[in-house]
């Protein structure tokens, strides 16, 4: 049995391909996830990954993770604007030339300026409130299974929060998922510091937070399910453009520290200078689709279509089989990723 950690990247709609990986990996009966670590989508995939594990077993998790994005491309919420999807109908290519368009840019990134999620005052509600709360938290949080870890962002103090076991609430999830400029901050009580605190998107700090996935109970080995281009060989010219490299530059920069950390790490086991065992000498393994993201504008992040879902998804399952065929013998036994040189 191969024991495995997951780190899922969080990325709105485009977590849909996380949704297609796990459900390829679900296949592998030889493969046991232990751990996971998720942030905004990454959190909902785990979640449903989890609790569906154990009302079902693998065929629970499918059914599970099937449901949950079925949910999402319901959401009828003008701040999920998947209604612009419509002008372009089904493929990622014809949305990615839509979204593309100045007019269609400036109007969301006009509208994301001059309105507030706080002018909704009383009426206020995340749209993925009536989602999340469908989830069986007993589940979520149980002991049994795989240890769950949610990331949000400390507005106050700048900092990720790790939620797991019984911390994760409907409210965890959501503040894991806030984009600021869109939705509401989420309040939660602090119990090391007994204040209400309120939260943005774990992205900012953690997107995903790997070092939970430290513990010396977990195995080594973390596959992480990049859904956000990590390289573009072009120069961002227009404003949609700088726009969207703005955005991937911030979402991945506290995974490539986490990296760099892992890195420095085994460099230092490598070279000697400090005994192994001391330090866990961590495997790292990825599963992305750079050349499908970078078609996409991260516009489309807020734009959970079914149709853009369900190509997500696809996309996923055939990354992951990649993955499996090239690098599946590597697992729980070397890097298939050389991290060393990426920060050489």
């Amino acid at each position: 049995m191969k024991r495995i950690n997951l780190a899922l990247q969080g990325g709105g709609a485009h977590g849909a391909f996380t949704w297609g990986v796990l459900d390829r990996i679900l296949d592998e009966e030889d493969i046991e996830i232990a751990g996971i670590t998720g942030t905004s989508a990454g959190a909902l995939n785990g979640a449903a990954l989890k609790s569906g594990l154990l009302a079902g077993g693998r065929a629970g998790a499918k059914e599970n993770l099937a449901w949950l994005w079925q949910q999402v491309g319901a959401v009828g919420d003008m701040r999920m604007a998947h209604w612009i999807y419509g002008l372009a109908g089904p493929g990622t290519e014809i949305f990615s030339r839509v979204m593309a368009n100045p007019l269609s840019y400036s109007m969301m990134d006009t509208a994301s300026r001059l309105v507030s999620p706080y002018y909704y005052g009383p009426f206020y509600r995340h749209p993925l409130a009536r989602v999340v709360d469908q989830f069986d938290f007993g589940r979520v949080c149980d002991q049994q299974g795989p240890r769950l870890f949610v990331c949000a962002t400390n507005v106050r103090t700048g900092k990720p929060r790790i939620f797991t076991r019984d911390e994760i609430t409907t409210d965890a999830i959501l503040a894991s998922a806030c984009l600021p400029t869109v939705f509401q901050a989420v309040e939660i009580e602090d119990p090391k510091t007994g204040r209400n605190e309120v939260y943005w998107d774990g992205g900012y700090t953690g997107n995903p937070s790997l070092f939970p996935l430290f513990d010396p109970e977990l195995p080594d080995d973390i596959v992480i399910v990049n859904i956000n281009p990590m390289e573009r060989d072009s120069v961002p010219v227009t404003p949609q453009d700088i726009h969207n490299r703005i955005n991937e530059v911030s979402f991945n920069s506290p995974l490539l520290r986490d990296l760099r950390a892992i890195a420095f790490v085994k460099r230092l086991l490598a070279d000697g200078r400090i005994e192994r065992g001391t330090m866990k000498d961590t495997l790292i393994h990825m599963i992305a689709d750079d050349d499908l993201m970078q078609k996409l504008d991260a516009s489309s992040k807020l734009m959970p279509n079914p149709v853009l879902l369900r190509s997500m998804r696809d996309a996923g399952h055939a990354a992951a089989d990649r993955f499996l065929t090239e690098h599946k013998g590597a697992l729980n036994h070397s890097s298939s990723v050389d991290i060393v040189q990426m920060f050489s």
